[in-house]
This record gives C-alpha cells, structure tokens and sequence, in this order.
C-alpha cells in the first residue's frame, strides 16, 4: 500500500526519484492565517508573505504559472486554545483550493498544534506532564478533518512517539488509505526556526521542546527516530534543519529504503536572504547551491521557502 501511495500521481511520484532533480521535488510553504487582521510581512524570509483567504488563491496560481505545484500549508487559527480546536477555517480554505486547482497541484498540510494551543507546545499538558493520549488522537481528528477539507498529504511535524501510527490508523479507518504521511521523522530542537515561529505564531510560552525534540549532538538516536516514525507508516521521511542534518539523509535511506527528504528551515534560508540583502553573496546562485548540496547527499526531496522559484533559476 505504501508503494501506491508514493505513485499516486505525478507530483508524488517525482518526489521519490532518486537519479533526477525536477522541479515537483521542490515543496512551497506557505502560511495562512485567519484573522486577516495580522501583518504579511515575515521576518528574514525575504518576499514570503503570510497569506489570506482572501488572497490564498491568487498566490497559489501566480505560483503555478511559475512552475510550481507542490506545496505544504501551514495554518494558524484567529483564536487559540488548550482544549478545544475547531477546525472549519482550515477544511474551507482547502476545498477552495481544491476546487480551485484539482490535481494540478499536490497540497501537503502540516499536523501539530503549536499554533493552536495557547502554550505555543506541539502537544497538550496534564500539569507538567505531556498528555500523550489526548494529543495524539486530538491531531489525528485534525488530520482528518483536513484530508477531508481536501488535503492530499498529511505531515505530521509533531515528534510525540505514535503520531504517525495515530494518524495512518485514523486515516485508514475512514477509508484514505491512499492518502500519504510525510514525517518530519528527524527534528531537531533547533536554533534555527525563528523566522518560521513569527509565521506561524508558534513560539512556546514556556520551556522549550528539548523533551520531545531532538539533540542534535545525538547521530544514533536521529537515525533511529526515522526509523521509529518509518515503522509506525510513514510513506516519506525527512531531516529537519535540511543543512545541517546533510550526514544523516544516506543512513535513514539505508536503514528505512523510503525517501528521505530535507527541511532548509527559515533560519537557513534567512541566512541567505541576509547575505544578499547585503551584497555578499548572490542569491540564485546560493539558493540553486543549497539544493544542489541537499541533492548531492541523497535528499529525495526538498522543502525551501525559495521554491516557488525554481523554474527561474532553470530547473
């Protein structure tokens, strides 16, 4: 069944290639918030801007005139809460979208809850302690509820051991066994997100997320992660920040024999944008240079902010 998954259309199936870079293995994020009173702009992320309903359909088709189809949602909701999570903005915004565009492009949706909850984690609490059973079958009724909306992918970027499982059985349990799961299966706990936690609104109000996120001193256990969310289902895997987890992309392959994509997260992105708004470095080339590198090591496929680029760069 995994094997249909990964084949079930076009888009899909160029992301698993392993001898070619095209652009379908190029994945646009893309933020869209509810309340269309916040402000566009993102911090570091350079002409990426936060998104509308009002707008959403405009983007997505200026950017698929551009060459670009392949893309990962990322939603954040007007109101935020710990127990209750409504999720009718995000199933309308993909059925218009569905509507709008069909098959002609593939629309993963990122699964956590960091933007939902008033926290700011990736999970619920029970006093201090992480609340495992509510927050895996809350996100998997969220997976749902998009797949419904009109989601083709499910990716679940929470870490929480089961996450994968608690999804594909949800999922298969109401009949979208072809639906794929993408796992950020090696996350770090990073210092390089902050440009996306301003997107996506999703800094923790307390602590951090060392307690379910990786070390990123620890290889064996990075591997192993893959590995874990490879067993639970997943059809593709991926290393989270996408540089500077380069070593770690052959290994998983090896280990699991599914594709293994890569993040180049908002602060590695940002870096670039940095350097060029500051004359040292030019851009194209240095974005065109980061994938080549991603590919170079085994990266099946890649998630930048600079994708929707890739045909004017010549892919």
């Amino acid at each position: 069944m995994i094997l249909e998954r990964l084949h079930n259309n076009e888009i899909i199936n160029n992301m698993s290639l392993e001898s070619k870079f095209v652009r379908d293995q190029l994945v646009q994020p893309i933020f869209i918030h509810e309340d269309e009173k916040n402000e566009t702009t993102i911090p570091g992320l350079g002409k990426n801007k936060i998104l509308f309903e009002s707008n959403i359909i405009e983007t997505i088709s200026d950017d698929v005139k551009n060459g670009c189809r392949n893309f990962i949602l990322f939603f954040v909701p007007k109101t935020k809460s710990n127990n209750q999570f409504i999720t009718s903005f995000q199933e309308n915004i993909l059925s218009k979208i569905k509507k709008e565009f069909g098959s002609e492009i593939e629309i993963w949706v990122d699964l956590c809850l960091c933007s939902f909850t008033i926290t700011g984690h990736c999970c619920l609490f029970e006093g201090e302690k992480i609340n495992y059973a509510d927050s895996l079958e809350i996100m998997s009724d969220i997976a749902l509820s998009y797949v419904r909306g009109g989601a083709d992918g499910i990716a679940p970027s929470s870490m929480l051991n089961g996450i994968v499982h608690s999804v594909r059985k949800k999922l298969d349990l109401h009949d979208f066994k072809h639906i794929p799961i993408m796992s950020y299966s090696t996350k770090f706990a990073s210092n390089f997100y902050g440009p996306f936690r301003a997107a996506a609104d999703s800094s923790p109000s307390f602590g951090d997320r060392t307690s379910y996120q990786l070390d990123c001193t620890d290889k064996e256990n990075a591997i192993e992660s893959s590995v874990r969310f490879s067993e639970e289902g997943a059809d593709l895997l991926m290393v989270k920040p996408g540089l500077l987890s380069l070593d770690l992309i052959q290994p998983i392959i090896e280990k699991t024999k599914k594709p293994v994509g890569a993040y180049q997260v908002s602060g590695e992105y940002s870096s670039l944008v940095y350097l060029a708004d500051n004359k040292l470095i030019d851009f194209d080339s240095g974005l065109l240079e980061t994938w080549s590198t991603f590919k170079r090591a085994g990266a099946q496929y890649i998630i930048s902010y600079g994708s929707r680029y890739a045909k004017k760069l010549g892919l």
